[in-house]
């Protein structure tokens, strides 16, 4: 996976992150500002998914975008939301992480 390429899953995550901040400020104080740019965000991340599919493939592109995100939301919700992980949850974010680094790195071991 190339730099370019990891700075494009760093720059959907964020612009991910935001937007979920965003719709959980709209869910709080609901007003049509939250709402544009929940929706505004999501539309800017899901434009960089599509590159990262052309780069990438779906696979692995939506895979390893799915997994960042999760980690990277759940440190929001509990960071600056008050929000508290279970251990079951935090039991299947780690799940999660372990089977997508063997997922992305499985084609680059296989080819050896």
């Amino acid at each position: 996976m190339t730099l370019p390429t990891l700075l494009l899953v760093g720059l959907s995550t964020a612009i991910f992150v935001a937007a979920a901040s965003a719709a959980k400020v709209y869910t709080a104080h609901p007003g049509w500002e939250w709402l544009a740019a929940t929706l505004a965000l999501y539309t800017i991340g899901n434009l960089i998914m599509l590159r990262l599919i052309s780069i990438l493939g779906m696979g692995v592109a939506l895979s390893l975008s799915a997994v960042v995100q999760l980690v990277a939301v759940n440190l929001v919700a509990v960071l600056l939301f008050g929000e508290r992980l279970t251990w079951t949850q935090a039991a299947g974010v780690a799940t999660a992480v372990i089977s997508v680094s063997i997922f992305v790195i499985g084609p680059y071991l296989d080819s050896r």
